[in-house]
């Protein structure tokens, strides 16, 4: 099957990691980390690198409210859903602040 957008563009490493060694390894080389509420997130953060993460409406207390950013990672910027289940408004979100990153490089 031909790669079609952004698949082309996209390189699965998955097979490539075995510990976060490995994947703190990759993180390092990358100019952006975009995620979900996951341990990439943290690792990321914990490592200076910037990185966007996609919350849930019903975040996890650690997030706080109201806030686009952590007080425990400088390098971290939060895109909030902001009605439970709409995954599109946050990612348009995501979007234009990834135009926005790319220009500015």
């Amino acid at each position: 099957m031909e790669a079609q957008g952004y698949e082309a563009l996209v390189s699965d490493l998955g097979s490539k990691l075995h510990d976060f060694a490995d994947t703190a390894a990759v993180i390092s080389q990358l100019d952006l980390v975009i995620t979900v509420d996951t341990a990439v997130a943290y690792l990321a953060g914990a490592m200076a690198r910037p990185v966007w993460v996609l919350i849930p409406f019903a975040a996890d207390w650690r997030w706080m409210r109201g806030r686009e950013d952590s007080p425990w990672y400088p390098t971290m910027r939060l895109f909030r859903q902001q009605h439970p289940g709409d995954w599109a408004e946050p990612m348009s979100r995501v979007k234009a602040a990834l135009s926005e990153f790319v220009a500015a490089r």
